[in-house]
């Protein structure tokens, strides 16, 4: 079925940054191949946001930053388990970098997210607290925006957490699929499938959108 794309849509490209595409310091198998896809579906909209992975050195995400811990071990912080994970988009590197061939010169907004020392920001709308807010709820509430298409990396984690957040705030968030790619860590893209079903967040194709 084909959904067309309204006024008081938007398209919110997760983290397409080049530490998240191959060669990248925290690589999503075929993480650059969803680029051109993404450049497609983002002209059916005319609002589109990119949000940008945005970490300070020594991160408390880094499992550098805990000596003795390896990548993808998990730990628990004072608001709940923490992955640990190779250091990724550092504030102002090349790996931060948005990827080169993404082309959306109508994006409206570049969010920056985990950039605070002591806490990480899967979400586009909340530290990993759960409570801190980004800011994004009310810019597109001011806009009139509330249905909002989610795409780019990684399916399992920043996109997961984007449109379940994004649905608790009362926004209606749909996940185009197939352009997206997931970290693939054991069971999370299982756990992701199950966790949008059951906040009510729909997973569509990207030709419902550009056919």
């Amino acid at each position: 079925m084909r959904t067309a794309t309204q006024s008081a849509d938007a398209l919110i490209v997760i983290d397409v940054q080049n530490d998240f595409c191959p060669g990248g310091a925290l690589a999503v198998d075929e993480g650059d191949q969803i680029v051109p896809l993404v450049n497609a579906i983002a002209q059916k909209f005319e609002h589109v946001i990119l949000t940008q992975d945005w970490h300070p050195h020594r991160h408390i995400s880094f499992a550098s930053t805990h000596p003795g811990k390896s990548h993808y071990e998990t730990i628990q912080m004072a608001h709940g388990p923490q992955t640990l994970w190779p250091e990724h988009c550092v504030q102002n590197t090349p790996g931060a970098r948005f990827h080169p061939a993404l082309d959306i010169p109508h994006a409206e907004l570049i969010l920056r997210k985990g950039f605070r020392h002591h806490i990480d920001s899967y979400s586009a709308f909340l530290e990993n607290d759960h409570f801190t807010s980004t800011g994004l709820a009310g810019y597109l509430r001011e806009r009139g925006l509330h249905r909002l298409f989610f795409c780019g990396l990684a399916y399992d984690f920043c996109v997961r957490y984007s449109a379940i957040d994004g649905t608790a705030l009362g926004f209606e968030c749909l996940v185009i699929e197939d352009a997206t790619r997931p970290v693939n860590l054991p069971n999370s893209v299982a756990e992701t499938n199950a966790a949008l079903a059951a906040a009510g967040v729909q997973r569509l194709r990207s030709r419902q959108i550009l056919a």
